[in-house]
């Protein structure tokens, strides 16, 4: 992370705009008018300085936008009677529909991207048997989210070295067809797996850590080496696997697991996980700007999907955070064409942002020079991360561009955060990011904002953000996981969020809009 410069270190007031010249001629008794802050004069003016943006950008408002995401969802039950904005199903729909109406209301060109998806669903029972024993699913062992399914009766056998499958070497000596029992290690939920399927494993058993917390289908891996080194959050799979997936597995069961097979007692293991593939049509929601130059775009995006029920920390808070700023800024000139991006499919492996970066033409790509994802914006025991491609697992994927490129919004994030005294960090986030990285792989520079979820909040971050140990959002102090990415509690409701922290993040993410937007990127600069 940079030293700021003296003029980055200037007080809040002074980066959120300048003083006009007719206003410093005002004479010194003149009384200056005290402009009142509504609502409605936000969302008419023109926010031309990130003074009049910021003043713009209120608790009360943010809200009751993230009210009005809880109330779609309540609407839209599912069939469980539980509230629901999952992919495919009409809360999502009506998500798209809600904002769809606010932003051409204020102006924007709104076009709705429909594409089809397919993605696997659990049905019936899956079970999970060992030595003779049968493990209870959705308490002792849980189906990794875009598992494969099938039903497998093999041998199971550890990976060599650290046990985790991180390496490719780890397999050198694999059984084909044996099912692989893997320790969460440091590296991406998909490395592990792929490294499994390549060596010909039939399934994978994924289990935790001694030191973790039971978090199915969600293990984050933050500060296992130090709070500098750009670990920060793990995310679940984000691609479909080939084979079946337990994971997570409760670390008593999978080390269980492992002392067998070390004194040469490796069990036979039944997996069977039935599944069926479910096809739908999704939806990207794409709102342009009236201003700017249109051959120097910068996206704004957010995720519109949910997974595990109303799904408002992840992400109706950040899709309100830039639905927020997009409104304040409806009437406001700028250099550089804004556009914003609500995506579908996010949780059910970046399939909007996939779809909508690789069916781009060649033509419209030149024309993106930034790309900011706003994802999680309002956690309760928060971290204040910055999305840095840098620290991405799969950097070496990304055209050469991308990692220098991104600095420049990665430096606007740390300037407001620097200026309002709050500290805030680099970091990656998951094993293949959030839809930012289907712009990194296409060459798009890319920062982004995010306040945590699930567990396990560390000893160094509590130093430096304060707050407990454990679980991010759900119950704090806890350390069962957190709402969000826990299948079957149904808890990431408008309670599991922070206004004040919604606030906050928010200001930080319209600072950053307005600095792209206004920024002078030269031809090329990509």
């Amino acid at each position: 992370m940079r030293s700021p410069t003296p003029l980055r270190l200037l007080p809040a007031l002074m980066l959120a705009g300048a003083v006009s010249s007719s206003a410093s001629a005002t004479p010194a008794h003149a009384v200056t008018p005290q402009v009142v802050i509504t609502r409605d004069l936000c969302l008419s003016r023109a926010n031309d300085t990130t003074k009049k943006l910021l003043a713009c950008i209120r608790q009360p408002w943010l809200w009751s936008r993230l009210s009005d995401f809880q109330d779609i969802s309540d609407q839209h039950p599912g069939a469980n009677g539980h509230g629901n904005r999952n992919t495919g199903t009409t809360g999502y729909k009506a998500s798209v529909d809600y904002v769809a109406a606010l932003m051409r209301q204020a102006g924007y060109t709104v076009t709705e991207q429909a594409y089809t998806y397919s993605t696997t669903v659990v049905e019936g029972t899956p079970r999970f048997e060992a030595a003779g024993q049968n493990y209870e699913w959705n308490r002792d062992w849980f189906v990794a989210r875009l598992s494969a399914g099938g039903s497998i009766t093999a041998p199971v056998q550890r990976a060599a070295g650290t046990g985790t499958g991180c390496t490719a070497a780890e397999f050198g000596h694999f059984p084909p067809r044996a099912i692989a029992l893997l320790q969460r290690g440091d590296c991406g939920y998909d490395v592990q797996v792929g490294h499994a399927a390549d060596a010909g494993a039939s399934a994978v058993i994924l289990y935790n850590q001694p030191d973790r917390s039971f978090a199915p289908d969600f293990l984050r891996n933050i500060g296992s080496r130090g709070p500098d080194d750009g670990s920060a959050f793990e995310a679940p799979l984000k691609r479909a696997a080939p084979i079946p997936v337990l994971g997570v597995v409760a670390h008593a069961v999978g080390d269980a697991l492992r002392a067998r097979i070390e004194r040469g007692q490796a069990p036979q293991v039944h997996v069977d996980i039935p599944t069926r593939m479910v096809t739908g049509t999704d939806y990207n929601l794409i709102a342009e700007s009236p201003y700017g130059n249109p051959a120097q775009t910068v996206v704004v995006d957010a995720h519109l999907d949910a997974i595990y029920g109303a799904g408002i920390l992840d992400n109706a808070s950040g899709s309100a955070t830039i639905l927020e700023v997009a409104l304040n800024l409806a009437h406001t000139p700028t250099r550089n064409r804004l556009r914003y991006v609500w995506f579908g499919g996010e949780e059910l492996g970046l399939l909007g942002s996939k779809y909508y970066t690789q069916h781009l033409t060649a033509a419209e790509r030149a024309k993106l020079v930034f790309d900011v994802d706003v994802d999680v914006t309002a956690t309760p025991n928060y971290d204040y991360l910055i999305a840095d491609p840098a620290h991405a697992p799969n950097v070496a994927r990304f055209p050469s561009n991308v990692v220098p490129a991104s600095q420049l919004g990665n430096n606007f994030f740390t300037d407001y955060f620097t200026s309002i005294g709050r500290p805030s960090r680099m970091a990656w986030f998951g094993n293949q990011g959030t839809d930012s990285n289907s712009f990194a792989l296409i060459g798009i520079p890319d920062t982004g904002i995010l306040t945590m979820q699930d567990c396990c909040k560390q000893p160094w971050e509590v130093a430096t953000w304060g707050g407990s140990t454990g679980n991010y959002e759900g119950h704090v102090p806890g350390t069962d996981g957190g709402c969000v990415d826990n299948p079957n509690r149904w808890c990431d409701n408008l309670a599991n969020n922070d206004p004040y922290v919604l606030t906050t993040a928010s200001k930080a993410t319209a600072y950053v809009i307005f600095q792209l937007a206004n920024h002078v990127f030269a031809v090329g600069s990509k």
